[in-house]
């Protein structure tokens, strides 16, 4: 099956503009994220149903006022949290208040009130060991708000009066009045499970096919499509992915010729092979939701400092070449995060005898090493940038250069351009695409010294 087989080419543009809408914005509504998102994709809604299927296995659900693209995870993804009012990541307490008031909007009528709402969410949270709302402290307050404001953005609740700013200043006299979208807060949230069958967050991800052996009843070509759909999923999904770091079943699917093909036709980017993996490059900034380079003292800091990784760790540096470690594998890299979300977990409410086997990724790495660069190396290097860019950087990272550091590597290990050990970092292949940056500089009249550019 051809990719976008009844597009025009006159309209092949406006086709991948509409799927890479719904691959960064799984839930589109009329409201979000803009008033032309949902027109767009209701155009081309047959097409894209049948696209996404066969491509990456997703499913497309439309209604009325709702387009709903429901995905299959391979892996668990911290980059892209719910954010708060100001921009933050959700932390644990919010996605729970987040939870309960989407169950709570679930039993309401057509309005409510901000005050009813916090009581219904605290009642509940009252019911779980370590949660709890208490509407008399402010960060319960805040972190409440936060949640409301959330679905707010997405129209499944709508102000019709009053302020929640207001009412979490002072709830006894303030409030504020909410129209629900039902339809709208049922397209939110489709899980694919259960949760009251899940013992560990592991079993929501679609790893079956591969750790079950179930597959093998079901064929060869069965297997060999769904081991492609993964393939497909993963190199759009993730900055780059690592042939290292994949099972061997799926590199075949990595190096076909067909991946990217499917993948440069379905969304417009172009997909760039290496010998050490693959990756979709998005020089526009029309899918990523991080740009890199980017604006800001963190990312311009995290672009000299992988330069300066990147030139260190090349080939010109033989006499001090750093020592080659290997980097944490996939399933480590799994067991790590679903442990810290698994001890969360309330396993006092799963019910056992429905709970499946957990699913876990088996994938290990082959024998790929990596530079390691210690943390020391690390620290004066970011010294050393400061000290030569002070100027352009914000006079609170310039006072805190180990922050700095810290936000700057982050930014970096989120797009695996290096891995995060004990003791320091490893530089991962596609970190090299940033040897010999070089920034230029101006001078302002008062000689205050800028980056005018960073290439």
């Amino acid at each position: 099956m051809r990719v976008a087989a009844d597009v025009s080419p006159l309209e092949l543009a406006d086709y991948q503009r509409a799927v890479r809408l719904l691959l960064r914005h799984p839930l589109i509504t009329p409201s979000y994220p803009d008033k032309g998102a949902l027109p767009l994709v209701r155009r081309w809604t047959t097409q894209l149903r049948a696209d996404l299927s066969e491509v990456l296995g997703y499913r497309l659900l439309t209604t009325a006022d709702t387009a709903r693209l429901l995905r299959v995870h391979d892996r668990l993804d911290a980059t892209t949290p719910a954010l708060t009012r100001t921009d933050r990541p959700f932390n644990r307490r919010r996605y729970a208040y987040l939870m309960l008031t989407l169950a709570a909007l679930g039993r309401s009528g057509t309005q409510i009130s901000l005050s009813e709402l916090a009581d219904a969410v605290s009642a509940d949270a009252a019911r779980i060991d370590g949660l709890g709302m208490d509407t008399e402290r402010k960060p319960d307050r805040d972190a409440f708000v936060d949640a409301v404001a959330w679905l707010e953005r997405r129209g499944a609740l709508a102000l019709a009066d009053g302020s929640a700013s207001a009412w979490v200043n002072d709830p006894d006299r303030a409030e504020a009045l909410y129209d629900i979208d039902r339809e709208i807060v049922g397209a939110v949230y489709r899980p694919s499970r259960v949760l009251q069958h899940v013992r560990s967050v592991t079993a929501l991800l679609d790893t079956a096919l591969f750790t079950t052996g179930q597959g093998l009843s079901q064929g060869q070509a069965t297997m060999r499509r769904a081991a492609a759909r993964k393939a497909r999923r993963l190199v759009l999904e993730q900055p780059v992915v690592y042939y290292a770091e994949v099972d061997e079943t799926l590199h075949g699917q990595l190096r076909s010729p067909n991946l990217a093909e499917d993948l440069e036709r379905l969304t417009g980017l172009t997909v760039e092979r290496r010998a050490e993996g693959v990756a979709v490059i998005d020089t526009s900034g029309r899918l990523s939701d991080v740009r890199f380079p980017g604006g800001g003292t963190i990312a311009q800091a995290a672009l000299l400092l992988a330069a300066r990784i990147a030139t260190y760790c090349g080939p010109g540096n033989r006499r001090n070449a750093p020592a080659l470690l290997p980097a944490p594998t996939a399933a480590e890299r799994l067991a790590e995060t679903a442990g810290r979300i698994d001890s969360a977990l309330p396993h006092g409410n799963v019910l056992a005898e429905l709970a499946g086997p957990d699913r876990a990724e088996t994938a290990q790495a082959g024998d790929a090493v990596y530079p390691f660069l210690p943390d020391t190396w690390s620290r004066r290097v970011m010294r050393e940038l400061v000290g030569q860019y002070g100027a352009a950087f914000g006079a609170v990272w310039r006072a805190d250069p180990d922050r700095l550091l810290g936000e700057a590597v982050a930014l970096l290990a989120k797009l695996r351009l290096v891995a995060v050990v004990e003791g320091g970092l490893l530089a991962l292949p596609l970190l090299a695409r940033y040897r010999g940056v070089t920034a230029e500089v101006k001078r302002r009249p008062d000689q205050t010294t800028l980056f005018e550019d960073v290439k």
